[in-house]
């Protein structure tokens, strides 16, 4: 047995059948990789694995460790479901965990204010039109990012049929290509992704995707991730504010304002397929109401935009 080859064939398995998203396809590859980098073998000896655990251990955090053993596992349960091996090397492998919470990390109220109080109070449509092209992109983005609690992969990869800039309702397709409908219930918001729309119409429509960047191409998560670094360096904030913590944050301030934990873990994807698909049924002016009276941003001072 080659494992580069069965590799190849458990990642488009995972890909076309399971239907992971490419960033889990991204961290299978690496692991698996890694992995027999160290084993040198396609099926190794309990001790050689062992081994492997305790160099995991050496260099990566325990979140990380639990992933990568993980993909692994997953790797030979297929090879022992496709009958390719007889004996699954990792069926009497057992780690343990000490188990600890890590709490997430939120953007304060008031960094957020200052974020988007600096970026509204720079708007570029005065400047030339490219520039206020990318101003309304990257304004759109962060408050999308805010509004939603959506994951900054979710966002990069909104599509243009996925959007209804009328009624602010959002299909997001999360992982393993779950579907769930986000409602942007702040008409402050939409009109501000409207604006964007109608700057960038032509490359959305060709692109398909709603976020594009100055090639007309997907706003991919790394660019997200480089705007988001540069208007909090020009906003003066000294925290390094990823997309993410804008996810964290949305769901710590709605559960502050009352909001029952169970809705916000719906609105944000964490649910299993069934409640997922009891989600998508619950009425979308029910989740605007939410939204629209608890939503941290109702209680903020930013600047509008006329």
């Amino acid at each position: 047995m080659n494992y580069k080859d069965q590799v190849k064939k458990y990642l488009e398995y995972c890909e076309y059948r399971k239907e992971l998203d490419w960033n889990t396809l991204k961290a299978y590859r690496i692991d698996l990789r890694q992995f027999f980098e160290f084993a040198q073998e396609d099926v190794p000896e309990k001790s050689k694995i062992e081994g492997y655990i305790v160099e995991l251990h050496k260099k990566y955090k325990q979140k990380t460790i639990k992933r990568k053993i993980a993909s692994i596992k997953a790797y030979y349960n297929y090879l022992e479901e496709c009958e390719i091996i007889d004996d699954n090397p990792f069926r009497k492998i057992k780690v343990k965990f000490k188990e600890t919470t890590i709490l997430p990390k939120i953007i304060p109220r008031e960094e957020i204010e200052s974020l988007l109080n600096y970026m509204y109070s720079h708007e570029h449509r005065n400047s030339n039109e490219k520039m206020y092209k990318y101003w309304l992109r990257d304004i759109s983005v962060i408050e999308t990012l805010f509004a939603t609690g959506a994951r900054v992969y979710e966002v990069s990869n909104i599509k243009i049929d996925c959007i209804n800039l009328n009624t602010g309702l959002i299909k997001i397709m999360g992982k393993g290509g779950k579907e769930r409908y986000i409602q942007i219930a702040s008409a402050e918001i939409l009109n501000i992704l409207k604006k964007y729309y109608k700057h960038n119409s032509e490359a959305i429509k060709k692109s398909g995707f709603f976020f594009v960047n100055s090639r007309g191409n997907r706003y991919t998560e790394y660019s997200i991730r480089l705007m988001l670094k540069k208007y909090t360096k020009l906003a003066g904030i000294e925290r390094n504010i990823t997309p993410h913590m804008f996810r964290h944050s949305f769901a710590t301030y709605l559960i502050e304002e009352g909001v029952d934990v169970s809705c916000v873990q719906q609105i944000l994807g964490h649910s299993s397929i069934k409640t997922t698909q009891i989600y998508i049924h619950i009425a979308a002016k029910k989740q605007a109401e939410i939204l629209r009276e608890m939503h941290p941003r109702k209680y903020m001072n930013i600047l509008r935009v006329a």
